[in-house]
């Protein structure tokens, strides 16, 4: 019987089968940011031990850094003490920092596919759910916690139980003015954010496979948001150029030595899975959400639907202020975030520009545009994207994970609809009482010039 993609990989990597499904697993880098990592370096320094090997780990700070001024002092307390604890603890223990004011400075996964330190074939972990990322790479990528932190700085290992095989094929061509980001939220739309509890998913199909190495990142990061352990998509064409040259890729001998092992890795054909399902791509179009899980998400021109039909509605719009059979066209909306790992990247950012071009924010509206790292910062500001945004009346920001969570200074206040095109929506997510609605970057970009929730189809076409 042939091999999934996933067992491929996990496979290789396995140390020691030390009982049923339960394997040692070896990580082949390590990703670290403030948040997750102060405890994690306590442990090892209540026990004497040394990071296991430093070369395999990288840190940067990202969660809780300001996308303001940040050539100043951070002046929330405790986002400045995990940050300062951050650069205490990677100088101790030898660990390589790309922190603030660093040229490779950003969210943790925007910097590692752009730097080359992710690359097909490998194990990734970090103590954040959106590791699942780097699988668009063709990598088993997930998220772990912070004594797995520490497990794995100690003895660059992990005790895991391997998950279950799914595979979510999508065929056809998409509607203009659909993303990758609709995709995923179309999925999940059609799973619910518990259908892929204990499995590790495989993209798949014409539509996954014409997608950008950008548009990828995008649909793996979200892979979490239906309860998989992790998402990944075989490494081609697309994958080999976009790393192809980056610092950290090979060179020359190796180079074409570690290309020729990444083209073993798809799923055979006779590849065995414990799921799979099939959507078309033709039937997918603009998403957004209604709820406070990223599974209750609509088609932009669809109303919400009845309170029997989607368990917990009622209490989710309630939170909202919205009504089942209400259409989502026409909503008012307050604030517009465009950033987060989910679709922060220069592609995303140029989307935004070519489309807002000439144009003006709604006045009642606010927006953030906060690249992913300093490298997209400066892409763009080479670009002159952010003349565009700034004339268009959109805030420019620094490099950071600013509004997708509720842990730094942006924050959406109380009561105000931000669209965003983050990946989470839950009761507080982006600040006490803000009331997110998740969507693509053009669908954003659409709701921030109109003021409301608009159909950006009908504006493209």
């Amino acid at each position: 019987m042939g091999k999934t993609l996933f067992d491929k990989i996990w496979d290789a990597h396995i140390v020691e089968d030390v009982g049923p499904g339960t394997q040692i697993l070896y990580i082949d880098r390590h990703f670290i940011h403030e948040v997750t990592s102060p405890q994690a370096f306590d442990g090892l320094r209540k026990r004497d031990i040394p990071v296991f090997r430093t070369t395999q780990t990288i840190a940067t700070a990202d969660h809780n850094v300001p996308t303001i001024n940040q050539h100043l002092p951070i002046s929330e307390p405790l986002s400045r003490h995990q940050v300062d604890m951050l650069t205490e603890n990677c100088k101790n223990f030898g660990v390589e920092l790309f922190g603030l004011g660093h040229p490779n400075q950003g969210i943790v996964h925007v910097i590692g596919p752009e730097l080359g330190l992710t690359r097909p074939g490998m194990t990734i972990v970090c103590g954040d759910s959106h590791t699942s990322t780097h699988g668009a790479f063709g990598t088993i990528a997930f998220g772990i916690g912070t004594s797995q932190v520490e497990q794995v700085l100690a003895t660059q290992c992990l005790l895991q139980s391997k998950p279950l095989r799914m595979r979510i094929n999508i065929e056809g061509e998409l509607q203009a003015g659909v993303l990758s980001k609709d995709i995923i939220l179309y999925i999940i739309s059609k799973l619910s954010t518990s259908g892929g509890n204990g499995y590790f998913v495989e993209y798949a199909g014409s539509a996954i496979r014409s997608l950008s190495m950008e548009a990828r990142m995008t649909i793996c990061n979200m892979s979490i948001e239906m309860g998989a352990r992790g998402g990944l998509i075989a490494p081609d064409e697309t994958t080999f150029d976009y790393v192809k040259g980056r610092p950290h890729a090979p060179k020359g001998a190796a180079w074409d030595e570690a290309v020729n092992y990444w083209k073993t890795l798809y799923s055979d054909e006779d590849a065995v899975f414990d799921k799979e399902y099939y959507f078309k791509a033709e039937d997918i179009g603009p998403m957004v959400t209604y709820g406070t899980n990223p599974g209750m998400g609509l088609v932009v021109d669809q109303a919400i639907p009845d309170a029997s039909a989607v368990p917990g509605i009622e209490k989710a719009l309630s939170y909202m202020g919205l009504h089942e059979k209400q259409a989502m066209l026409g909503q008012k909306i307050d604030y517009v975030f465009i950033g987060s790992c989910t679709n922060s990247r220069i592609e995303d950012l140029r989307l935004v520009a070519d489309f807002i071009k000439g144009k003006q924010k709604a006045g009642h509206v606010e927006v953030f545009v906060v690249p992913g790292s300093k490298q997209v910062e400066n892409q763009a500001i080479a670009e002159g994207l952010d003349k565009v945004f700034t004339e268009a009346g959109f805030q420019f920001r620094e490099p950071g994970c600013s509004a997708c969570l509720g842990m730094n200074e942006d924050k959406i206040p109380k009561g105000a609809y931000c669209v965003s095109t983050s990946n989470r929506n839950f009761e507080g997510r982006q600040g006490p009482g803000a009331r997110t609605i998740l969507a693509s970057p053009l669908t954003a970009a659409a709701a921030a010039i109109a003021g409301n929730i608009v159909d950006v189809r009908s504006l493209i076409n």
